[in-house]
């Protein structure tokens, strides 16, 4: 993508009433508005609230917002010329039901407060294969201690990945330090049992895989 687009993208995201880009000054001094009143001051309602980690283009948010009406989403990605695209297709299509946030995935404790989150997604996340990079990867112990501060008691975790490498991974550490495995499915569109929202639709990126028959692997979970 061009700079030229980017900027454009930066430039009218600043326009979206969807949108919000808080420095990280903001965010770590905890200066952020909306914690702990996203019901009440954004969507203005008591739905249950849903987070896309590393939302990418949107299309997973917005394709859940639009099956879900009785649910808030929001998309969180530190590259906004990315979730452009979903949401200006919420703000065209007047969806009241999903927002985006830039910011980087570790400071969403101050994004959101205790108890505040029901539900997180974790879709198609960079692997991060080499050992040094361990802890970059979205399904570590450090994150999901993050995750579980913002997480409802009852809260659940949903991971879709077409790495092998990340669902054996993230098997194994919940198995290891002793979570709940609520479904495991190593190829979501061959085999039976899938939940709905999980084959529903498509990201980019998904649609790509399947192309080539990479298998789409789904691990739910709830953090003890």
């Amino acid at each position: 993508m061009g700079s030229k687009n980017k900027l454009k993208r930066f430039k009218e995201n600043e326009t979206f009433n969807n949108v919000f880009q808080p420095t990280r000054e903001e965010v770590v001094g905890d200066l952020f508005p909306l914690k702990g009143k996203w019901n009440s001051d954004f969507f203005k309602n008591d739905n249950p609230i849903v987070l896309e980690l590393g939302c990418g283009k949107g299309e997973y948010s917005v394709g859940l917002a639009e099956r879900y009406p009785n649910k808030n989403f929001i998309g969180i990605d530190i590259k906004g010329a990315r979730f452009w695209r979903g949401a200006k297709t919420a703000v065209e299509t007047g969806m009241h039901n999903v927002a985006f946030i830039r910011t980087q995935i570790e400071l969403i404790n101050h994004i959101f407060a205790e108890n505040e989150v029901d539900e997180i997604w974790i879709t198609f996340p960079d692997p991060q294969i080499k050992y040094k990079r361990t802890k970059h990867r979205m399904t570590n112990s450090e994150f999901l201690k993050l995750y579980k501060k913002i997480l409802k008691k009852d809260g659940v975790m949903n991971l879709k990945t077409d790495s092998e490498f990340m669902h054996g991974y993230t098997l194994g550490l919940l198995h290891g330090e002793g979570h709940e495995v609520v479904y495991a499915n190593h190829n979501v569109y061959t085999n039976e049992g899938s939940p709905e929202e999980v084959t529903a639709f498509q990201t980019f990126y998904e649609k790509q895989y399947l192309e080539i028959n990479k298998a789409i692997t789904y691990i739910r979970f709830k953090i003890k």
